[in-house]
């Protein structure tokens, strides 16, 4: 190989690198990841107007778990199993298509905006007492039986979702 190809390759692959760079930068700061759906070569291929696609992907963000709690009366804390948040997203979409006019060269549009939509979850946890009391010093010091207990925390989802439906003159 020359080195002018060489060097013209190494241009290319720095040009490219440093593309990907930038744009993946401001992608890890937020907390969606734009997702567009490139159709211009299919639009000059048939020489048709398409719609404009776009969407929005959440990037997860775990939170710190609830530790557990030391309660009074029982050897085991409480929440042996913390739950963990989790912050997310639903993904958003957001499309935008031309509706051809039946007296004219003009296009209207019909546009549908649903954004990302922010997700709170917490997942299942464990909380468990074993069979037997703390020490007890009316019984000279020993623990006293007692019916063990175990429960399994539900885990919890929320969200709020929101579309907008609109038409309009303009392609």
């Amino acid at each position: 190989m020359k080195p002018t190809t060489r060097g013209t390759l190494a241009a290319v692959l720095t040009g490219v690198a440093a593309a990907v760079g930038a744009a993946a930068t401001p992608a890890a700061a937020g907390e969606t990841v734009p997702v567009p759906v490139p159709l211009d070569g299919v639009e000059r291929a048939l020489n048709v107007q398409l719609p404009k696609i776009s969407g929005q992907l959440p990037v997860p963000m775990p939170g710190s778990p609830d530790g557990p709690r030391y309660v009074e009366g029982r050897l085991i804390p409480e929440h042996a199993l913390p739950q963990l948040p989790v912050s997310s997203g639903l993904p958003g979409v957001d499309v935008r298509a031309p509706l051809p006019h039946l007296l004219g060269d003009g296009f209207d549009h019909l546009g549908i905006a649903a954004p990302a939509a922010d997700v709170q979850t917490l997942t299942p946890g464990l909380s468990v007492d074993t069979p037997l009391t703390p020490p007890n010093p009316d019984n000279f010091g020993l623990p006293k039986p007692k019916v063990p207990q175990a429960a399994v925390l539900t885990p919890l989802l929320q969200t709020v979702l929101g579309a907008n439906v609109a038409t309009g003159s303009g392609a």
